[in-house]
């Protein structure tokens, strides 16, 4: 089984492409996991100030308009 395939005169462009989509995914999953932690340290922040999620309330505590 040969591992190297014959790629003809466009070789160059077809490995930079491939290339290029391996940085694109790898810069993206880079991006997505240090956007994670930076959300989950501001949910951290904002939980230890006291601020809850409105949809964690029970509905006798809520406040009545009418």
């Amino acid at each position: 089984m040969n591992l190297f395939v014959d790629l003809g005169a466009h070789a160059a462009f077809i490995v930079a492409a491939y290339g290029m989509a391996v940085l694109i995914v790898i810069a993206l999953t880079g991006w997505v996991a240090l956007d994670y932690r930076a959300q989950k340290r501001r949910l951290a922040k904002l939980e230890a100030d006291g601020v809850t999620r409105r949809s964690g309330r029970t509905s006798d505590t809520t406040e009545k308009t009418t």
